[in-house]
């Protein structure tokens, strides 16, 4: 494995964790959802909640977030960082969203509420594809009227940041958001803290972010997160290079979008198999690397009787 950069990639899942996942960090989350917002809601403190929702029923099993936590005034936040394109990915997060709404309604035949659900949004940060054909590096989505282009309800919303289209240099950086983004998209490559960051939030992001401050165990788990984001790049560049070209050359159009979607998921499945096993090897336990890789302990079990 070569060797890493001074920072770690905030897009890996180890890297984005690390950074905004934990009560010592808070401030680092507030402080970007702040900005994300531009004053239109003010976060003061946030409380981190369990990724692991259960289905609606027992055939849906888990629903795992990347990040999920509510403020003081009980709005809930769910943060997601995307680095594959996959079908029907809106769907998922709209799902993700009603599934927070859903789960605020009484149980066991309670009467008598009014419904008053407290505001849910999803913020998806997408690295590696472009999710729509927009330029556009921002989408902010809510319900509104078609007709008069007014807000109907803004109290369920959707955040899409595509890393892809900002492509701003630091010269004209000119919000405390826009160098939220340029961190997110271009921390691994810098090897120095830039003067235009030099602000107590981005100094403590930085600290924490140093590759020689993470402790032997961290290094593994980050070096394994960065290897599966490899992974799965290199997944990508294979399909959506050899595989279309010989979709292209077959003449088979619809062949080519479901037999890139079912390489890039056979790929992705098969190197987060491989990633757990190394990590087994290390005797790493199987909590850390069920977050790590993104596998349920069920089947990592199953990986342990191989």
């Amino acid at each position: 494995m070569k060797t890493p950069s001074r920072y770690i990639d905030l897009t890996t899942d180890y890297g984005f964790k690390r950074v905004f996942g934990t009560d010592v960090n808070k401030d680092l989350l507030i402080d970007f959802l702040n900005e994300l917002f531009q004053g239109k809601k003010v976060i003061k403190d946030l409380t981190y909640n369990k990724n692991e929702q259960q289905g609606d029923t027992a055939e849906q099993g888990l629903v795992i977030f990347d990040l999920t936590c509510t403020s003081e005034d009980d709005s809930q936040f769910i943060i997601e960082v995307q680095r594959s394109k996959q079908n029907h990915f809106k769907e998922r997060t709209i799902y993700y969203g009603s599934k927070l709404i859903s789960d605020q309604a009484p149980k066991g035949g309670v009467n008598g509420w009014n419904y008053a659900i407290t505001e849910v949004y999803v913020i998806a940060i997408m690295d590696g594809f472009h999710f729509s054909d927009s330029k556009e590096y921002l989408h902010d989505i809510c319900l509104f009227n078609q007709k008069t282009g007014q807000k109907f309800y803004d109290r369920l919303a959707f955040i899409y940041i595509e890393l892809l289209n900002f492509n701003k240099p630091e010269t004209v950086l000119e919000s405390d958001l826009d160098k939220w983004l340029f961190v997110l998209k271009n921390m691994a490559r810098l090897d120095k803290l830039p003067t235009f960051l030099k602000k107590p939030v981005f100094q403590k992001l930085f600290q924490i972010a140093e590759y020689s401050n993470l402790n032997k165990g961290e290094k593994q788990m980050y070096d394994v997160s960065l290897k599966r984001k490899w992974d799965e790049y290199a997944v990508r560049e294979y399909w959506e290079t050899e595989g279309m070209q010989k979709g292209i050359e077959k003449g088979i159009e619809k062949g080519i979008e479901k037999g890139i979607e079912k390489g890039m998921q056979k790929g992705i499945q098969e190197t987060q198999r491989k990633n757990a096993l190394n990590m087994l090897s290390l005797g790493l336990s199987l909590e850390i690397i069920s977050k790590s890789v993104d596998l349920p302990i069920d089947e990592i079990k199953k990986l342990c009787s191989l």
